[in-house]
């Protein structure tokens, strides 16, 4: 989904990241990139994601400016560059570095070109996550205790919430984001289906009161959640509906299937077609 030329080619100097608080030591960072979740308190600060490499420096200003403890860890809630290029960084400054498992293996095959038995230079080390799971962690910091788990594939196929549980506040990775259509890796294991999965079981773990950080976009609610979620209902049973009926996915490209939700979500174009293809696949 992202490429190394392509975060080459961007300008980091004019990004500013922003500070906002969501309670008495839980924050964001805004910048460019994932939303960055951050834990500060007695214990050290706990961050969820560290966007892109270059903003690092510019990140830790950030949080000097929040707190003088050091960055203890970093939980990684996928691979994707903007939520992990700060690792290296991050691991020189001596946080420990945690993930899911298959976000391990999928960072390892980046620098080795997929030959999983070759030896990893210590810069390289520092990238990757020197703790994983498989399915779920707990850390007990600052006054709070933070539930990571993972729930199967979705954006990929290392995507893990991060529950801030005493807060009531979940980091949905890129799972669930407020600005476009969900983003699905299949090169990396993402699923349609899973996306559903997960934001099922968003609703289920949450309350009205549950505040939840995605990836990208703002603050939402469960409210907000559940619209999505009937969105992805109505959206899945008019694709099934078309594959019924026979039509391929040009068809479907073209008819339209999204036009009353386009104006919200963007273009559906990259979108519908793995809807189509894991329903046709059914």
């Amino acid at each position: 989904m992202f490429s190394a030329s392509c975060v080459a080619q961007q300008d980091f100097s004019q990004v500013d990241i922003v500070p906002h608080q969501l309670s008495d030591n839980i924050y964001y960072l805004q910048g460019s990139g994932g939303n960055i979740g951050v834990s500060i308190g007695e214990d050290g600060i706990f961050l969820v994601d560290d966007q892109f490499a270059p903003l690092s420096a510019k990140i830790l200003d950030a949080l000097e400016g929040l707190s003088d403890a050091s960055v203890r860890f970093v939980l990684n809630t996928h691979h994707h560059p903007d939520h992990v290029g700060g690792n290296q960084n991050m691991g020189r400054e001596g946080a420990v570095i945690v993930a899911h498992e298959n976000v391990r293996t999928i960072l390892q095959a980046g620098f080795t070109e997929g030959d999983l038995n070759r030896a990893l230079t210590s810069e390289q080390k520092l990238g990757l996550p020197i703790v994983t799971f498989t399915d779920s962690v707990n850390f007990h910091l600052n006054g709070d205790s933070i539930h990571v788990f993972h729930h199967g594939p979705g954006h990929t196929s290392g995507d893990s919430f991060v529950y801030f549980m005493e807060d009531n506040i979940i980091h949905t990775g890129d799972v669930f984001r407020t600005t476009s259509y969900p983003r699905v890796d299949t090169g990396a294991g993402g699923s349609f289906h899973g996306i559903i999965s997960s934001y099922e079981r968003l609703l289920e773990i949450s309350d009205s009161d549950t505040r939840f950080l995605p990836g990208h976009g703002v603050v939402s609610s469960q409210a907000d959640v559940q619209d999505q979620l009937n969105m992805f209902y109505t959206i899945r049973n008019r694709v099934r509906n078309a594959i019924s009926e026979g039509m391929s996915l040009e068809q479907v490209m073209s008819a339209g299937l999204t036009s009353d939700y386009d104006g919200q979500w963007g273009d559906p174009g990259g979108f519908l077609p793995v809807v189509y293809n894991e329903l046709a696949g059914d």
